[in-house]
Parts: structure tokens; sequence; C-alpha cells
């Protein structure tokens, strides 16, 4: 990469870097496409941009160089504008892509847990609920997931976006088990006494031999 691309690089927030990942793929696309292409992709493993983002974004990439747009003929009933990459976008993704210390680690927000987290609050039958809700939740996903894969599979140049869709497919089969073990554990906890509800131990009574005085003799 060369030093005229590095400031534009660090000003770039991951939005941009996402919307411009869509944009490297073989195709010119509207922002409509772009954010259906996102909505079928990036939201199992990362998240989707809101239309309004995807939009933004497009905007500051063709102020930089790194998109270019053109409208559409005039036999479409609606004027539409596609975008596709340029060789300057395209050199600048390579390099934030090769960029391991911006990686950074996973991110972990899950709602479900936190609410665990805070169980003394809440009773095991609603905790046991919402654990089912997010497994009904999950199986929906990996439904979806499935579906991306299968659409992926059907075009030679997403053979790395299927690739993450099959990490994505193995995480929410993971995720299922998790949530199994969690029951598992709600109901174990439910089922331990809890404090200061078990017999309350007396004050130690000292035997033969214990303490300061002598033992009692037979008289």
């Amino acid at each position: 990469m060369t030093s005229s691309h590095k400031p534009k690089k660090q000003d770039l927030p991951p939005t941009a870097w996402a919307v411009l990942g869509l944009l490297s793929f073989p195709g010119a696309r509207t922002g409509y496409e772009l954010k259906k292409w996102a909505d079928s992709s990036l939201r199992f493993f990362y998240w989707s941009p809101a239309i309004s983002q995807i939009y933004a974004e497009l905007r500051r990439l063709e102020q930089l160089g790194y998109a270019a747009s053109e409208r559409s003929g005039p036999e479409e009933t609606r004027t539409k504008r596609r975008y596709a990459i340029t060789p300057e976008g395209r050199e600048a993704l390579a390099g934030w892509a090769a960029d391991t210390a911006e990686a950074g680690p996973p991110v972990l927000k899950h709602g479900l847990l936190l609410r665990v987290w805070l169980g003394h609050l809440s009773d095991p039958d609603r905790l046991r609920a919402m654990v089912a809700e997010h497994q009904e939740r999950t199986r929906a996903e990996l439904a979806s997931v499935r579906e991306a894969m299968v659409h992926a599979a059907e075009v030679p140049e997403w053979a790395f976006p299927a690739l993450a869709l099959r990490w994505s497919e193995r995480q929410h089969l993971a995720e299922l088990e998790l949530a199994e073990a969690l029951l598992a554990d709600i109901a174990a906890l439910a089922e331990r006494p809890e404090p200061g509800s078990g017999p309350h131990p007396g004050p130690e009574v000292e035997g033969p031999g214990q303490g300061g005085g002598d033992a009692p003799t037979p008289g």
C-alpha cells in the first residue's frame, strides 16, 4: 500500500470496510443489493449495516476514490445507481484485510447470559423459559445460515464467504450445545438448598479432655 493510502485507511470505520468488502466481489451492485448481500452473509458472523449506513459509506468511498458508480440505463423503469470497487479501493481493502493488528479479539455481548448473571433476581422457571426462547431463535438462525450456505455454494467467487458461513454454522451448533448445558446447570442450581435454609449448627460442645478444665471423675 502506498503512503497516500495510509491516512484514508486510518480514518475509515469498520462499516466502510465492510461495504467496500461487499463491492470487492464481481459485479456492480445497488445499495439495496448490497444490503441483501450483507443480510445473507455478514450478519451471521459480524453484523449487517443499515441501508442508510450503506449509502452513507458508498458516498464516502466514492469521495476517496475507492468506489465508482454509474446510473442504470433507460431500459429500467427506475433509474438506479450501481457501485463497483476501483483498483485503488481494492488495494486499500487488501491492505486492511491483511492487518491482523486491527482484527482484535472477538467481542461477545450475550443478552441471555447477562440475565442469567442476574438470575438471583429471577426464578429457575423463568430462566429456563428464556433459554428455550434462545434455543428457538438459534435454530431459526441456523436454518438461515444453511440456506445461505447453499446459495453461496452455487457461486464460485463466493468460496471464501462460504467458509465464513460454514464457521457460522458450527458456531450456532455450539451455541445450541451451550444452551443445553446451561439448562442442566440451572436445574442443578435449583436443587441446591438456599443459603441459610439448612440446619443451623449450635455452639460446639466440648468433650472430655477438651477445654481448660479437667474431666469430672465419678464419685
